[in-house]
C-alpha cells in the first residue's frame, strides 16, 4: 500500500525513526539550557532568599554569568562575544528563571544589545564591545522612562544640546534599573522639541559612560515589591561625546524599537520560565501532600488550575519561539513580539497564583521560595510595557481598530 505522506513514507522505510517533530527545538537549545541549568545549580533557592531578605544584587550570580560568557551571547564572535541570536539569549533568560533565580538584574545587556549592534557606529562597537563581553565593563542601565511621560515615551522631557563636540543632557529618569552595577547606560533625550504631528521626532539615543559622570548623574534608590535595584536618576549638566551618539540624530525612537521587540520576546521567556517553575513546583507538592487523607492533587480544584497554567505557559512559549525566529531573520517581529509578552506574563501570573493556592500557608512562607517568585514574575504584567498596552497596540496595529489613546 503506497504510503500517505513523505512523513509516513519516511518512517516505513525506517521503522527506527518517525516523524521529525516541527516544534522541536534545535539540539543546540537544550545544550545551551543544560550548561546554564549546571551554572543555576551553583546558586540554589537559599542565595535568591537570602538575597531577596537584604534586598541586594546577585553579584556573584552575575559574574558567574559573565564568566561563562553567557551575558555576551549576543555580541558578535569578532568582539569576543558567542554571536548568537535572540533565539538563544531567551533560552538563556528562560533556563535562569525556571531553575528558580531571577535574570532580571542581568537581562538589560540581553535586550540592548540589538539596538547599539544595529545602530552604534563601528567605533562605538569596537571601544566598548569586548570589554562588555569579557565582563570588563557592564552595560545593564536603559534611561528612557520620565516621572511625567510615564509611558508615552513621546512625551519625555530631559534634554541633550549640541555644545561643540558634545552633548549636554538635563533631565530626570525614573524607575532605572541596576544602575549603581553598570558602567554604561542606554540613555533617551530630546534633541528637538516635540513636534505634535510627527511626535517620535527629535528623540536621541546615546551612550553614556557611568564612570567619567562624576556628579552629573545622581540616584536615589527606590524600594520596590520584589528585590529589583532601582532608581530615581537626575542628570545635570552631563557631558556626552558627540561620537556616542547612537544612529541618527532625533531618529532615537526608532531605533530602540529593535531594543523593545527584543526585549519583550527576551521578557516572554523569562515568564515563560518562571511558569514552569510555578507549575513543577505546584505538581510535585500537589502529587505529594497528603490532606484529608488523599493525595493533594487528586482535588480537581488543585489539579485543574495547574493543568491548566501549564496549557497556557505552554502555548505562549510557542509564540514566543516564532517571535525569536522571526527577529532573527530580519522579518517583522513587532506583533509577536508584543504577543508573546501578553500571553507569557498573563500565563506565569496565572501559574504563580495557581502554585500559591496549592501550598496554601507554605506559599506565603518564604522559605518555599513562591512569594519570591510570585512578586518577581507580577511585574512583567506592567513592565517593561503594560499589557493594556500591549491590547492596544494588537488592536490598532494588527486588526486595524480605531487608536483607543
Amino acid at each position: 500500500m503506497e504510503q500517505g505522506t513523505d512523513a509516513g513514507r519516511l518512517s516505513a522505510s525506517n521503522p527506527n525513526r518517525g516523524p521529525a517533530d516541527p516544534f522541536a527545538e534545535p539540539p543546540h537549545l537544550a545544550e545551551i539550557r543544560a550548561a546554564v541549568a549546571g551554572v543555576c545549580a551553583e546558586f540554589p533557592d537559599r542565595y535568591w532568599r537570602d538575597l531577596d531578605a537584604a534586598r541586594a544584587y546577585p553579584e556573584a550570580f552575575v559574574r558567574r554569568l559573565t564568566e561563562a560568557k553567557w551575558l555576551s551571547a549576543l555580541i558578535p564572535v569578532e568582539f569576543g562575544g558567542l554571536g548568537y541570536g535572540i533565539t538563544e539569549a531567551a533560552a538563556i533568560l528562560e533556563e535562569v528563571n525556571r531553575q528558580g533565580g531571577n535574570s532580571g538584574p542581568a537581562h538589560a545587556q540581553m535586550y540592548v544589545m540589538g539596538t547599539l549592534l544595529r545602530h552604534g557606529s563601528s567605533t562605538l562597537k569596537q571601544r566598548y564591545l569586548p570589554s562588555i563581553a569579557d565582563g570588563s565593563v557592564r552595560l545593564q542601565a536603559f534611561g528612557v522612562t520620565e516621572p511625567e511621560a510615564g509611558s508615552d515615551t513621546t512625551r519625555i522631557a530631559t534634554r541633550a544640546e549640541r555644545v561643540g563636540n558634545t552633548y549636554q543632557i538635563n533631565g530626570r529618569k525614573i524607575y532605572i534599573s541596576r544602575i549603581q552595577h553598570s558602567d554604561l547606560m542606554l540613555l533617551l533625550a530630546r534633541t528637538a522639541p516635540r513636534d505634535d504631528s510627527q511626535p517620535t521626532k527629535g528623540l536621541s539615543l546615546f551612550l553614556v559612560d557611568l564612570r567619567r559622570a562624576g556628579n552629573s548623574v545622581t540616584s536615589r534608590p527606590l524600594r520596590m515589591l520584589m528585590n529589583n535595584e532601582t532608581n530615581e536618576v537626575a542628570l545635570s549638566d552631563l557631558d556626552v561625546p558627540a561620537d556616542h551618539l547612537v544612529g541618527i540624530e532625533g531618529e532615537g525612537f526608532r531605533h530602540i524599537l529593535d531594543g523593545w521587540n527584543a526585549e519583550r520576546i527576551l521578557i516572554a521567556a523569562e515568564c515563560v520560565g518562571d511558569g514552569r517553575w510555578f507549575t513543577e513546583r505546584a505538581a510535585r507538592y500537589a502529587s505529594e501532600r497528603i490532606v484529608f487523607d488523599r493525595k493533594l492533587g487528586s482535588n480537581q480544584g488543585i489539579q485543574f488550575p495547574i493543568a491548566a497554567a501549564y496549557a497556557r505557559i505552554e502555548a505562549a512559549a510557542l509564540v514566543q519561539r516564532r517571535a525569536a525566529s522571526r527577529f532573527d531573520a530580519g522579518l517583522p517581529s513587532g506583533a509577536d513580539a508584543n504577543m508573546a509578552k501578553y500571553l507569557a506574563s498573563e500565563a506565569s501570573w496565572a501559574a504563580a497564583n495557581a502554585c500559591v493556592d496549592t501550598l496554601g500557608g507554605n506559599g506565603f512562607n518564604a522559605e518555599f521560595d513562591v512569594e519570591r517568585k510570585f512578586r518577581e514574575t507580577r511585574l512583567y504584567r506592567v513592565a517593561p510595557v503594560s499589557n493594556n498596552l500591549v491590547l492596544a497596540f494588537i488592536g490598532h496595529r494588527v486588526l486595524g481598530m480605531p487608536k483607543s489613546y
